[in-house]
């Protein structure tokens, strides 16, 4: 539902990440189906995926994901440029003023502190407007304090841009924040609330 976001929580190894690879089509199941937007996922080829991917998915990492031969500027503008969007230079600009970070644009993710790279992460994940944003333990890199004002951002962009969120998290304060919650043990839902 636009707006809404589900928690995925459970022990490691239970799941969490793979259930994202596999809502991002990323990974392949081994049965069944996923419908994204009313599309089969995995009844399309990898490039129909990897379209599929670009319109309506946003991604948010533990390890942030930034290209490092690019500063914050290009890293959030790369996913535009991938479009074909005209505007990517003044968008990426705007969102990174939306994140805090508009005296930073220049500046290559080895300068950046981890609260920052995160920062152009969520940045980069919410530029392109998505439809869904797969989060995988966006706070994991980060001291407690730091990660606290990631997840925040977090929340308020997803709610500014109605976005679907499904976050992975080990943190039962972040989870708590979430609509509902899902848990996983060994690979498969033991609950949901």
């Amino acid at each position: 539902m636009p707006g809404e976001a589900v928690a995925v929580v459970g022990a490691s190894g239970s799941g969490k990440s793979t259930l994202l690879g596999l809502l991002a089509g990323l990974d392949t199941p081994s049965s069944g189906s996923v419908q994204l937007d009313g599309a089969d996922l995995y009844g399309l080829d990898e490039d129909g995926r990897a379209a599929l991917r670009a319109r309506l998915l946003g991604f948010v990492f533990q390890s942030f994901q930034l290209l490092p031969a690019l500063n914050a500027l290009e890293n959030v503008m790369l996913p535009l440029e991938l479009a074909g969007e005209a505007d990517a230079a003044d968008r990426a600009a705007k969102m990174l003023a939306r994140v805090g970070l508009a005296e930073r644009l220049r500046h290559y993710p080895k300068t950046l502190s981890g609260g920052e790279q995160q920062r152009v992460a969520l940045a980069r994940a919410f530029v392109t407007q998505p439809k869904l944003l797969l989060a995988d333990e966006p706070t994991g890199n980060l001291d407690a304090a730091t990660g606290a004002g990631v997840i925040e951002l977090m929340f308020e962009m997803n709610a500014e841009a109605r976005t679907t969120l499904v976050l992975v998290t080990h943190d039962e304060a972040i989870a708590g924040r979430c609509r509902r919650r899902i848990r996983l043990v060994a690979g498969r839902i033991d609950g949901e609330g």
